[in-house]
């Protein structure tokens, strides 16, 4: 008889869920980590504490507020890498004995240590004393996460020469910055430096960034961020990243060279699969570290699962919870429901980005006739009360049938505000359903009313036209 039901290797997002909702339907479940890594990369290195940095920038600075107190307006003038990582480190900490606590809560065994594979039922854990000792399980999940990819050619040395995770460790604020890679945390981090009052340069190989969103919004973002003195230099590649004694400096192919205090890379992220010995398992890896899975997140070995970033897009801590519950419930005879196709998309930068659906350009792509209905901030008491006159929503609407096809948001929560069009569309519900309702008074949901509205007026049009 196995020592456990189900074990999982890793323990962020998308293992603490399987390890829970396997231990809710009775089984005997286990979780492997190291002590230090407890709630995963997303906790210690990635979604928690970018994203509570952001927040301390964004209160240290004031950005927020100057439309309303001038633009020289700061909480604090001088502000340091102390200022901004003590509300990081507080945020983990909590974070990770909440962690902790749900898995005591529910008979969750914790090992502390890495696992790899003896067999397809066996793992070999070295615990942090350096012993191993064998655990086999009925069922295993892979829930390992992945870490920032670093090219060869770079010699990164975590104080001038930085990945996304040791970004958050610099020794000081850097007066210049380039970042390699306009995605979505490559954006995130330009967004924050340069509201720290870093000079920061984006260097990206493609055309443009962020290619997923709205046209409409990038455009606004890009704006935002000129206006905060980042320069971009899209259809640039790196050749080299060089170090002085007074700075780097980064040499393109194009043969422009920007000297800066520090570089970071963000250049896509990279499985954490090397050390599992999967080939043991009857298992393999893509070269970018990530294995391949089925519905169900099974992979080529039924009664071993992967979920989370480990199995690539989207890479999205949300959907890793639902795919480690979904994996839980598959390997217990559970019956349980596909996840649903509307997923909703949120990134941080300053202003956030937050959109469901597809967008103008997929629509034209698929010959889907379409209307546009936009509210702005500026236009909402609420968006006047919080500074903030540059948010916008966008409703895109099915002429045909009045269903909404994607909804774009861009502005101050803007990833809260999206998920009230991710429910209409997920119920089938129509712009008359929010053209009807009644929302609280003031405040920034109130821009569905007004978005469907300028979208109700224009069909109207289209319909008068017609007759």
């Amino acid at each position: 008889m196995p020592d456990f039901d189900m074990l999982v290797l890793g323990s962020g997002p998308g293992g603490q869920k399987a390890a829970i909702a396997a231990a809710k339907l009775g089984r005997r479940v286990a979780v492997v980590d190291r002590p230090d890594m407890v709630g995963g990369v997303s906790l210690h290195t990635g979604t928690i504490p970018s994203k509570t940095l952001r927040e301390a920038v964004l209160y240290l600075t004031g950005l927020t507020q100057r439309d309303l107190y001038g633009q020289s307006y700061r909480l604090k003038e001088n502000i340091t890498v102390a200022d901004l990582t003590t509300r990081t480190q507080h945020v983990v900490s909590r974070e990770t004995d909440v962690i902790r606590s749900q898995l005591s809560r529910n008979h969750v065994a914790l090992f502390a240590g890495t696992g790899r594979f003896v067999d397809d039922h066996t793992i070999a854990l070295r615990e942090i004393t350096g012993q191993e000792r064998l655990i086999s399980a009925e069922h295993i999940v892979i829930a390992t996460g992945t870490r920032p990819a670093r090219p060869d050619t770079v010699e990164f040395d975590g104080r001038t020469i930085l990945d996304s995770d040791n970004v958050l460790t610099i020794e000081r604020v850097p007066r210049s910055m380039v970042i390699v890679g306009a995605g979505v945390i490559g954006m995130e981090y330009a967004c924050m430096f340069a509201a720290l009052g870093s000079k920061v340069t984006v260097v990206e190989k493609r055309a443009g960034m962020l290619d997923m969103c709205d046209v409409e919004v990038i455009e606004s973002l890009k704006y935002h961020l000129r206006d905060l003195a980042v320069t971009f230099r899209f259809g640039e590649t790196v050749s080299a990243v060089e170090r002085h004694p007074r700075g780097t400096l980064t040499v393109l192919a194009s043969g422009k060279k920007i000297p800066a205090d520090a570089v970071m890379y963000s250049a896509g992220r990279q499985g954490l699969t090397d050390e599992l010995d999967l080939d043991k398992a009857g298992l393999a890896a893509d070269r970018r570290g990530r294995i391949e899975v089925d519905e169900h997140y099974r992979t080529s070995v039924p009664h071993i699962y992967a979920v989370g970033d480990v199995i690539g897009f989207p890479a999205l801590a949300a959907t890793s919870m639902e795919q480690g519950r979904a994996a839980a419930y598959h390997a217990c005879g559970e019956p349980v429901g596909r996840m649903h196709h509307l997923q909703p998309i949120g990134i941080y930068t300053i202003p956030e980005i937050s959109f469901v659906g597809r967008t103008e350009d997929q629509l034209t792509e698929d010959s889907v006739p379409f209307e546009v209905g936009v509210a702005r901030y500026r236009e909402l008491a609420r968006g006047q009360i919080i500074g903030d006159a540059h948010g916008m929503l966008k409703l895109l609407v099915s002429p045909e049938d009045r269903t909404l096809l994607g909804v774009h948001c861009f502005g101050s929560g803007a990833t809260e505000l999206i998920h009230i069009g991710q429910s209409v569309m997920g119920c089938g519900g129509t712009v008359d359903y929010l053209v009807d309702a009644v929302f609280n008074y003031p405040t920034l949901a109130e821009s569905y009313k007004v978005a469907a509205l300028d979208a109700t007026n224009r069909l109207r049009q289209l319909d008068h036209i017609g007759d």
